[in-house]
């Protein structure tokens, strides 16, 4: 992988480009069309560095043109633009937020080697047999045969059939 996959500076295209990040919509597409020329393949036939330049001036223009992966580009970088491409534009942020540092340590997780640990298993509320404790206890019943709802059985996702009447309430 080249570096700017693993970029979260956000600075790369606009730096093929020369332009701030501040530039707008209508300088970018000027400096485009006059960098577009000047590397074209067509005008440069002998040079494969043109080429190259070509292809990452294109790439530069396709991403800061367009207002949504510009966005994405400006705040995560190009590993805002890969995230885009793996999971969808509308699932960035959420990306970023679920794998932040804060998020997998939040309410005091525990690590994979803690749970590990050879610990038996929660059976019983947190504060249960302490009287200091003012919030309440709540237990689930054990499935049992007292339990109205045990043996119930259902036909979802058995492939029964279900004639829908007009006007029918379901």
């Amino acid at each position: 992988m080249d570096k700017r996959k693993l970029s979260t500076s956000g600075d790369s295209l606009y730096q093929i480009l020369g332009l701030p990040k501040t530039s707008t919509p209508d300088d970018i597409k000027k400096t485009y069309r006059k960098l577009a020329l000047k590397y074209h393949p067509d005008k440069n036939p002998d040079n494969p560095e043109a080429v190259d330049k070509f292809k990452e001036v294109n790439r530069a223009h396709s991403i800061l043109s367009d207002e949504t992966k510009r966005n994405i580009y400006d705040n995560y970088g190009s590993l805002g633009l890969y995230i885009a491409e793996q999971f969808g534009e509308e699932n960035v942020n959420a990306y970023f937020v679920v794998t932040s540092p804060t998020c997998k340590r939040a309410g005091g997780a525990r690590s994979r080697e803690d749970l590990n640990d050879g610990d038996d298993p929660v059976t019983s509320q947190p504060n249960a047999g302490q009287a200091t404790s003012n919030m309440p206890v709540f237990a689930m019943p054990p499935p049992s045969a007292t339990n109205p709802f045990a043996n119930e059985t259902s036909n979802l996702n058995q492939g029964g059939t279900r004639t829908y009447t007009p006007g029918e309430r379901y």
